[in-house]
């Protein structure tokens, strides 16, 4: 009776979470459209990355409230070098058979495009793309959500599945219904590296997933 008492306050918090993650994502996206674009470009660019962090908000504070702690996510001072290394192979390896694959094919519409023609534009995209989107989007999704699904439902299948189409849906104010259904699969092959690939961290899955959505802007440029 315990156990399912404990289990139901989790589903209540990682439901009052997941709720808080898109309600900041609506917000984001009403901040990206009309204030954002008026601010100069250094500000701009600070606050772009800035902002992505609001969506660990929700989570955040309810960890806090907990004394939980972030360390339980799958991060480990051990070895950093070799869990950066291990997330620029996954990185590079997905782009390869994701996006410069299907660029050679003639898929580039699948793949997107971008208007980027300097090297400080395709510069900052990495550190935007690692130190605000990968590293927000980690922390919530193969972070916060799926550690508590595993606690609900003892089972590393439905904890990556439920993630991962939480994740395609973070992607709903941006994309058709064929790229929300593809996020949910590069969600799934997160999980996937994190369960299988030796070494591979939570600082691993930051690295890899930021530098894989910089290197589709980086190919877009220039293939």
């Amino acid at each position: 009776m315990e156990t399912d008492e404990r289990k139901t306050k989790e589903l209540l918090l990682l439901a009052l979470a997941v709720c808080g993650v898109f309600i900041t994502l609506f917000v984001l996206v009403l901040f990206n459209g009309y204030l954002l674009q008026s601010f100069q470009l250094l500000p701009r660019m600070v606050l772009g990355i800035a902002a992505q962090w609001l969506l660990f908000l929700a989570p955040g504070m309810l960890m806090l409230a907990r004394k939980e702690r972030i360390q339980d996510f799958g991060f480990t001072k051990r070895g950093r070098l070799k869990q950066i290394l291990t997330g620029v192979c996954i990185a590079l390896a997905m782009s390869a058979i994701l996006t410069v694959i299907p660029i050679l094919l003639g898929l580039r519409d699948m793949i997107g495009s971008t208007n980027y023609t300097r090297a400080w534009q395709f510069a900052y995209e990495f550190v935007y793309a690692v130190a605000g989107v990968a590293l927000a989007e980690e922390l919530v999704f193969r972070g916060y959500i799926f550690n508590k699904l595993l606690l609900i439902a003892k089972s590393k299948w439905w904890a990556i599945i439920i993630s991962s189409v939480l994740f395609g849906l973070l992607h709903v104010f941006g994309g058709n219904p064929i790229q929300l259904l593809l996020t949910a699969l590069i969600g799934m092959l997160f999980c996937l590296c994190r369960e299988r690939i030796k070494g591979c961290t939570m600082l691993s899955l930051i690295i890899a997933h930021g530098v894989y959505d910089a290197l589709i802007v980086l190919w877009s440029g220039i293939l």
